[in-house]
């Protein structure tokens, strides 16, 4: 009996130590994780670089968590947990800033309690697994990684999320309609990425948003009218997307919005949106987004307001008085530079320690009496009728006060005085750059414009922070740099023609693959007011960081005394990367130099007095003779005047040393007005001279037309006109000299002729064509509509660059969206069935022949040449027939052999059938062609059916153009001079015509033709 008394007692103390050790927690599963997470924790580590966990059950007692780093190290637990009495669970991941690097772990979705996952600031790349569906997340922020790939629709079956934060990554496609079932969302930030389409309308059922950024996304579209459901909303950034007007005036229900940024909208012109409600507002950007009418009273009114941005729109009339409430109140900056603004402007704005930039508009009444201004600009303010009541820096085009006598231009944009390349650059050290205009010396000044928004200390100068060993000139180790806009000046300038240099290094990211490196700066360059450059990426035209890029224009045109180089930020790019404040424009260093000879030497008074009155008498003498020899001329001379020639000008005798007297071996082909020849100027420059035909006087009066239109249009895809030479019956273009001829040369010229294009330069060389075609079309202020773009009318230079040549030849495009022609000029194969037809005239013309063109790119066989089967007419044809077989690939060259991407071909081909549709309204703009092209925008699959030869409006066009041109040319009486004063030069300035069309139809308005030599110097088929 004791013995098993015994017994129990001892089985009652184990017991009771067992119950013990079990509350304290020494129990087998009492507040460990599952081995299942601990597994799932070691993969993720073993995944990410940089990553230091030592994970095992234990990591998570009491709930207290663990952090990345070193054993011991216990300033920042990344890894949260909730435990209960007998189980830990890890819900909140962060790892912010740490640099990791590696593939996103699809294992993230395996931690079935994780609430927060915040990856932000990293180097991981990947796509978004479908895996974090199985997530109950209520936080999801990935900023500032290198995601790619599309968003998986299954994240919009997160039905817990609130938060989701995928800015400044690489994610293309559209966004996934799934994500408007996230009815709990609150903050959605898109912005910075490569998103295509636009807004889905289930979107409009996320009625909880509190704040949504898709700034720099690349969506387009319409800003959607289910905008005003949400009703919640603080926040609202739709910055540099392709969105288009108008703002919908549904945006009136926003009446809690505290931040509105809305910039570079496309589309028509539109009234002031109706923000009246909106009385928390505190920031107001509404920037670029062609808005006319006046400003109105209840802005002044928005009592929080601290920010208010509006420049860069068509305002007019004067500045409300209410604003004056503004300047007693919060506000700090008030943008409302490049608008047309009128009236007197107030003292108490003059008075202002407020940063205002009410620069470029069109003010009367100043009792400003000096240019400086601590934090007013108000540089080109006036109008014309007040000029001469104001200072100088007030005046439109900023015209000399002195003496017009400097002939170049050397600054250090951002840093000290430094000798560099042979030349003295002045330094630029001011710091100012939120609304200011600086002159620095009477040579140079610069305007600045903007805040950086996220941080409004930021500076304007920068330096190289990250050590880059960035190689050439001192200039590069500093730059100058503006959020919006900053304006360079040279001042007093002589007029004439000088040769400009931009100095560009990308010195604010890092190379080092990690977060610091993944900052993409974008933005836009106008020199004289012509866009050279848009949508300009330093890092990407220099081939990385840290390395240097010079953007040369050799023939910029001062006609006045003033040269203006302008940087625009247009809302692309990254934002906060590295930090917040380092976006928009930056420039290096400027050189500026004439292309004309200086006489630096001097005389003395007397001198110049003896030689004045000397030139007077001569000058009279020389007058007189000249209107006797006028008056006797059979064919008048003055033509020429009234044109705005933009250009340099040649003498005759420059042009006969270059070109050995025009010596037939420097000929290089023959145009419609005679022929091209190749010249060397003095300073061994290339040069392709047009000798245009003196036998008529029609050629003189064309030779007019053509320099009027030509000088005015500068794009780095055009050929550029150099300048001009008239004296005598001479007639002369001269323009740059394109080494590698044409492009219907290099893809199916004769054997010889013919160049070896890999994949990566046709790619190129046809989105170069489409973006030359999209500044005639967009961009440049004439309007172009070039009418026969062809592969001859594509020119290649030494490094392969295309450039479109003859564009200066065609119809402008005079504000009518359409053009009735009763003669159509253009070339069979490459007219688009309703101009062939009917003389029906649009932009869209131009996009059927680049469509025709892409198709020879990819195919490297001429279009009017290659005929695969009898049964079809052009290339054009075979490429429907592929298509509809799901054989479309076949298209691509042979000699390309498996060296290319399929993906990209596939993109291009599909691109050109969408370009070839019959139907005018459904071809996309060229700018849209540019943004395919550049995988910003999907891409969709043509649905139109071949049908029948005869069916079809674009095969039935060409072979009614075939019969008709073998019927005019064999019946023709013309001789071929005539024929040649009756084209528009169509030839390239080094490359022989090929055949064109030139026929009659029905329609009304006249406009000028623009042909070659007929069915003349065909390439041949390959």
């Amino acid at each position: 009996m004791d013995f098993r008394s015994s017994q129990f007692r001892i089985l009652g103390v184990l017991v009771l130590g067992i119950l013990v050790f079990d509350g304290f927690g020494f129990g087998s599963d009492a507040q460990l994780l599952p081995e299942t997470e601990v597994k799932v924790l070691q993969t993720i580590s073993s995944k990410l670089k940089n990553i230091n966990w030592n994970v095992t059950r234990s990591s998570c007692i009491q709930g207290e968590g663990f952090s990345n780093g070193p054993p011991g190290n216990q300033i920042l637990r990344n890894v949260s947990c909730n435990c209960t009495s007998t189980v830990c669970h890890v819900t909140i991941i962060i790892l912010k800033g740490l640099d990791l690097a590696g593939t996103f772990p699809a294992e993230f979705g395996n931690l079935t309690h994780l609430q927060e996952l915040d990856l932000s600031r990293n180097y991981i790349n990947g796509q978004l697994p479908t895996s974090l569906a199985s997530a109950p997340l209520v936080k999801l922020s990935l900023l500032g990684n290198r995601l790619s790939g599309s968003i998986p629709k299954e994240i919009g079956d997160i039905g817990t999320l609130e938060e989701l934060v995928l800015e400044d990554n690489q994610l293309t496609g559209s966004l996934p309609p799934s994500l408007g079932n996230l009815n709990r969302l609150l903050r959605l930030l898109l912005s910075a990425n490569n998103f295509t389409g636009k807004i889905p309308d289930s979107f409009g059922k996320l009625k909880n948003l509190v704040d949504l950024r898709i700034d720099g996304s690349g969506l387009s579209g319409k800003i959607p009218e289910f905008i005003g459901n949400w009703i919640n909303l603080k926040r609202l950034d739709i910055q540099g997307t392709l969105m288009e007007n108008p703002i919908p005036s549904t945006i009136s229900q926003l009446k809690n919005l505290t931040q509105l940024r809305i910039s570079d909208l496309k589309g028509s012109f539109i009234s002031f949106p109706n923000l009246t409600d909106m009385i928390n507002m505190e920031e107001l950007v509404l920037r670029n987004c062609l808005i006319n009418g006046s400003i109105p009273e209840y802005i002044g009114v928005m009592n929080k307001l601290s920010t208010l941005d509006l420049s860069f729109n068509h305002l007019t009339g004067p500045i409300p008085e209410t604003f004056q409430n503004l300047m007693k109140k919060k506000i700090d900056f008030m943008f409302l530079t490049n608008n047309s603004l009128s009236g007197e402007v107030p003292d108490w704005v003059l008075n202002s320690k407020k940063f205002l930039d009410l620069s470029y508009n069109n003010f009367t009444g100043s009792n400003l009496a000096s240019c400086q201004q601590s934090s007013v600009n108000m540089i080109a303010s006036y109008a014309p009728a007040a000029n001469q009541q104001v200072p100088w820096c007030l005046k439109k085009e900023l015209p000399c006060s002195g003496k017009a006598e400097h002939h170049s231009l050397f600054i250090n944009c951002g840093g000290t005085r430094l000798e560099a390349d042979g030349h003295d650059y002045e330094e630029d050290l001011t710091k100012d750059g939120k609304a200011s205009f600086i002159s620095i010396s009477e040579r140079w000044a610069y305007s600045s414009t903007g805040v950086f928004l996220g941080d409004e200390n930021a500076d304007y100068l920068a330096a190289n922070k990250f050590g880059l060993n960035v190689s050439g000139p001192d200039y590069y180790q500093s730059a100058r740099l503006s959020p919006i806009s900053l304006k360079y000046y040279g001042l007093c300038l002589r007029s004439g023609s000088y040769n400009v240099k931009l100095h560009f290094a990308e010195i604010m990211y890092s190379n080092d693959q990690k977060f610091n490196s993944l900052g993409k700066r974008i933005f836009d360059i106008s020199i004289q007011g012509k866009l050279v450059k848009k949508d300009f990426n330093i890092a990407a035209a220099a081939g990385g960081v840290g390395k240097n890029f010079t953007l040369e224009d050799k023939n910029v045109i001062v006609n006045g005394s003033t040269l203006e180089i302008h940087l625009y930020w247009a809302g692309k790019g990254t934002t906060a990367v590295p930090d917040r404040g380092v976006y928009g424009p930056l420039i290096s260093a400027i050189t500026v130099t004439p292309n004309f000879k200086v006489d630096e030497g001097g005389l003395s008074a007397g001198a110049l007095a003896g030689i004045i009155i000397s030139s007077c008498a001569i000058v009279i003498l020389v007058l007189v003779a000249l209107w006797i020899y006028i008056c006797k001329k059979d064919v008048p001379d003055n033509e020429l005047s009234g044109v705005d020639l933009q250009t340099g000008h040649f003498t005759l005798k420059q042009i006969k040393v270059a070109t050995n007297n025009f010596d037939p071996t420097s000929k290089i082909g023959e145009g419609g007005f005679g022929p091209v020849y190749k010249g060397v100027l003095s300073d061994g420059a290339l040069i392709a001279v047009k000798q245009l035909s003196s036998k008529s006087k029609q050629g003189s009066r064309e030779f007019v037309t053509e320099i009027g239109m030509i000088s005015a249009l500068q794009h780095p895809n055009l050929v550029k006109l150099y300048g001009c030479c008239v004296e005598g019956n001479q007639l002369l273009l001269i323009y740059e000299y394109m080494e590698n001829n044409s492009l219907a040369r290099a893809l199916f010229g004769r054997e010889e002729q013919r160049l070896h294009l890999d994949w990566p330069t046709r790619k190129k060389i046809c989105l170069e064509i489409a973006r030359g075609l999209a500044y005639l079309h967009e961009e440049s202020r004439l309007k172009i509509v070039h009418r026969d773009i062809k592969a001859t009318n594509v020119l290649l230079d030494k490094d392969l660059n295309a450039k479109i040549s003859d564009f200066g030849l065609a119809k402008l495009d005079e504000e009518e969206n359409t053009h009735i022609s009763t003669r159509i000029a253009g070339t069979i194969g490459y007219m688009a069935p309703e101009y062939a037809m009917r003389g029906y005239l649009t932009d869209k013309a131009d996009v059927y022949s680049f469509g025709i063109v892409a198709l020879e790119i990819v195919s490297g066989k001429s279009n009017t040449n290659y005929r695969p089967k009898e049964d079809f007419v052009y290339l054009l044809d075979w490429a429907y027939v592929l298509e509809e077989q799901g054989n479309l690939l076949e298209l691509v060259d042979p000699d390309l052999g498996s060296n290319y991407s399929s993906e990209e071909a596939m993109r291009m081909l599909n691109i050109a059938l969408l370009c070839t549709n019959p139907s005018p309204t459904l071809r996309p703009t060229m700018s849209s062609v540019v943004s395919m092209l550049e995988g910003k925008i999907a891409v969709q699959a043509p649905l139109i059916k071949r049908t029948s030869l005869g069916q079809d409006p674009r095969f039935k066009a060409f072979e009614k153009l075939s019969q008709d041109s073998r019927s005019q040319f064999s019946s023709s009486t013309v001789s071929r001079d005539a024929e040649a004063q009756r084209s528009m030069l169509m030839d390239g300035p080094c490359t022989d015509s090929s055949a064109s069309a030139s026929f009659q139809s029905n329609g009304k308005n006249l406009y000028h033709s623009a042909t070659s030599d007929p069915l003349e110097n065909q390439p041949s088929a390959k």
